[in-house]
């Protein structure tokens, strides 16, 4: 993913963090601390422990408890995460890696082009199963705390940050149980059609529950202005028309090869033709690229992007071979036409 840069490994799992994720960190540390008094009472009267408040409102302690929440919550997430790149292995699928961005955490796998049900079912509902996990470990530790620590400020700290930590994972696994695709709560009943059902349709009746939940989530973010709420919406209804259309695709262009889908013969052109004239063919014969080969081997691709960069007046006196992409990614004719739609796309 564009604007991501790798932070480390676990598990050989590459671990990526988007530059939205420095955006949410302190947007979401400033929400937390300008609540603390209000989520300090909620707290206490939730988990029915008694919170010592006079270090937690102390000066930028509300900021920096945020900050720890807040990062916190990332750390539940990448768990959420891992989970599902754990069941995902051991059933032979490959990792690429886990990103963190503003929504949360998404695990990049090569997947088959028609997803095993019996994969994805548990693949999906293992990661709001460690969420709220993670969620009730938080909730014991509320607990615990005040046996460990007696009398101490730093009591109240703590039981603050795992019971905010405690509640968020455990909204965290009910919101990935919402049955809207392409979240978890979708590909859970995703998995459980396609049990009963051809997989491209068990997808389009879960991409159309998504589509609902996500209307549901814009109207509800637009009533009560939460604008987290409708960036979810759009990224769910664009997730679910997506991952359908692509579905169809992979049902209806299963068996079609890139040979018998093919321009054929291939129009080609040489290193030492001029910009100029490959503008000329491209007008001609309207396809929007062309390989480049020499002495019959491929050498690179010039395509109407590369000449749209050189200006106009300068065309003429260019080649190809000063604009083209050299080194193409290639495919054999046999291969499935879907192996090319993953590449361009």
């Amino acid at each position: 993913m564009k604007g991501s840069y790798q932070i480390g490994r676990l598990f050989g799992i590459p671990i990526l963090i988007h530059f939205s994720f420095l955006i949410v960190i302190p947007l979401l540390a400033w929400i937390i601390g300008s609540q603390i008094s209000l989520t300090t009472t909620t707290l206490q009267d939730l988990f029915q422990v008694p919170i010592d408040s006079s270090l937690i409102t102390a000066g930028f302690m509300p900021w920096i408890l945020g900050t720890i929440v807040a990062l916190g919550l990332f750390l539940g997430v990448l768990v959420h995460e891992i989970a599902h790149c754990i069941v995902a292995r051991k059933k032979g699928v490959k990792i690429r890696n886990i990103t963190l961005l503003i929504f949360g955490g998404v695990s990049q796998m090569e997947e088959e082009d028609v997803p095993d049900p019996k994969i994805e079912l548990p693949m999906a509902f293992v990661g709001p199963l460690t969420s709220l996990l993670f969620g009730l470990v938080c909730a014991g530790l509320v607990y615990l705390v005040p046996v460990m620590i007696k009398d101490s400020p730093i009591a109240g700290v703590l039981i603050f940050i795992f019971g905010y930590l405690a509640l968020l994972n455990v909204i965290l696994f009910a919101f990935n149980l919402i049955p809207a695709f392409p979240m978890d709560g979708g590909r859970v009943l995703r998995a459980a059609l396609a049990q009963r059902m051809p997989v491209h349709k068990a997808t389009r009746i879960a991409a159309d529950v998504g589509k609902g939940f996500a209307i549901i989530f814009g109207i509800v973010g637009l009533l009560f202005f939460n604008p987290f709420l409708i960036l979810i919406a759009l990224f769910v209804y664009l997730g679910a028309s997506s991952e359908a259309t692509m579905d169809t695709f992979t049902y209806l262009l299963h068996d079609i090869t890139i040979g018998a889908t093919m321009s054929s013969p291939v129009t080609f052109v040489t290193p030492t033709l001029s910009v100029a004239k490959v503008m000329e063919m491209m007008l001609s014969t309207k396809h929007l690229g062309f390989p480049v080969v020499e002495h019959d081997t491929l050498v690179g691709m010039i395509t109407l992007k590369d000449v749209n960069r050189i200006p106009q007046t300068d065309r003429e006196v260019k080649l190809v071979r000063d604009i083209m992409t050299r080194n193409p990614i290639t495919l054999p004719h046999s291969a499935p036409v879907m192996d090319a739609l993953k590449i361009m796309s």
